[in-house]
């Protein structure tokens, strides 16, 4: 394996090749292991709210954070961008809703809080 500074001579490299013409295009790095549990974490989300903000199955969310599956490359780069990024990733999904704040000079970034269940007590009818 190589180490952090041969990848990123490699990845210099690249950038050079494709900057002189030489080369066409890059290869993105899509990481081999993502912690979603950390990522969801960090947003202060349920498993329930980070699945349907981000259109992965609550299922797979579970999943994921019990180990019992690894998310496939797809996946993970987008859990990546979500991790650096959340409101790149909101205002892609969710123009109408996010694409006002990401305008603004004000915000550099989108902030997302729990949503917390309202308990509404019980009343016998009499």
């Amino acid at each position: 394996m190589k180490s952090q500074f041969e990848q990123m001579m490699d990845g210099l490299g690249e950038v050079e090749a494709f900057l002189s013409g030489e080369r066409k295009g890059f290869k993105a790095h899509v990481p081999d292991e993502v912690d979603v549990k950390a990522i969801r974490n960090k947003l202060g989300m349920t498993q329930a709210s980070f699945s349907h903000t981000f259109g992965f199955s609550l299922d797979a969310i579970k999943h994921w954070e019990g180990g019992r599956r690894t998310p496939e490359a797809p996946a993970r780069t987008l859990l990546t961008v979500i991790e650096r990024n959340p409101g790149a990733v909101l205002t892609a999904l969710k123009p109408a809703t996010y694409s006002a704040r990401a305008r603004s000079p004000k915000s550099s970034s989108v902030h997302l809080r729990k949503h917390s269940r309202v308990r509404r007590s019980r009343r016998k009818a009499k």
